[in-house]
């Protein structure tokens, strides 16, 4: 076996843990790739021989990736290698186990990191679901490790005390009330029900057919849906109320909400088979 694919087959190892950590820093499965496959090239440039722990070095590159575009995210939005190695291997979570809890936990969980500062959020999700210690989470923050610790102090503050909707009678009454509003093109009843700070998420695959995109800001993701959503219909996702199109019967768009204190707070719409599998959806029937 040659170096490079010695090489390759070690990325290959790591990339499940690597597209976790990423998913959860950047909330997006499209930008989570995109990070794994930019930590690639840089292994591909860098001088491998020298890295002792490869799962820690490959974690580092793929937070700082992740922290710059979390940064670069909120310069833009007007409306998200010399390294210290952590210690990976002594990571809690089986990698696994992690790829399927970070594509799944999600709509919640990722709209309250959302609201998180980058360093606040990197600091969080590497040491509360990954089990980084703050002193190598330090140097990628640019503080020290108490400094980080409180980072994530506050983070953890934030996210225990988020109030997200659970009760399934009230999430249907939402949901209800959004696509009704969405179908008869009444842009203020739609408006009602969205947080100011909505966020509609897309995947690649709904960008590709040109209606839908990425919004931020009720207004935006009520000019999105106004009119529209006619075909959807009620259906659980996953335990949660949502809505689903599924022309003869066959599920082939999800639409999943998170609402918090009455109100839409993201809309996330996929057509991925993969995650279409685990969402499950099934016509409400209550």
């Amino acid at each position: 076996m040659s170096d490079d694919e010695y090489l390759a087959r070690r990325f290959e190892e790591n990339r499940t843990r690597l597209a976790a950590v990423a998913y959860r820093m950047l909330g997006s499965t499209s930008e989570a790739d995109d990070a794994v496959q930019d930590a690639w090239l840089r292994l591909d440039r860098a001088d491998a021989d020298g890295v002792d722990n490869l799962p820690g070095w490959l974690t580092t590159v793929v937070a700082r990736i992740c922290l710059d575009r979390l940064r670069s995210r909120s310069s833009r939005r007007e409306d998200p290698l010399d390294l210290e190695v952590p210690r990976v291997d002594e990571l809690a979570v089986d990698p696994a186990e992690e790829a399927v809890l970070a594509d799944s936990v999600g709509l919640a969980m990722l709209v309250v990191l959302e609201h998180l500062a980058p360093a606040e959020r990197l600091a969080f999700v590497l040491h509360d679901m990954f089990a980084v210690p703050f002193d190598e989470i330090a140097p990628m923050v640019g503080r020290t490790p108490e400094a980080t610790r409180q980072l994530a102090s506050r983070a953890r503050r934030r996210v225990q005390g988020a109030r997200v909707e659970t009760d399934l009678v009230r999430q249907r009454e939402v949901v209800d009330a959004f696509l009704t509003a969405a179908r008869g093109g009444d842009f203020d009843a739609l408006l009602a029900t969205l947080d100011p700070d909505v966020v509609l998420r897309v995947d690649p695959k709904v960008a590709s057919f040109g209606f839908l995109k990425d919004a931020v800001g009720s207004r935006e993701v009520a000019l999105s849906f106004n009119g529209a959503a006619q075909t959807a219909e009620l259906a659980l996702l996953g335990g949660a109320v949502g809505a689903m199109w599924a022309p003869g019967g066959v599920p082939r768009t999800a639409f999943a909400f998170t609402i918090e204190d009455g109100v839409i707070v993201a809309i996330d719409l996929t057509m991925d088979r993969d995650v279409l599998r685990r969402l499950d959806p099934v016509p409400l029937d209550f």
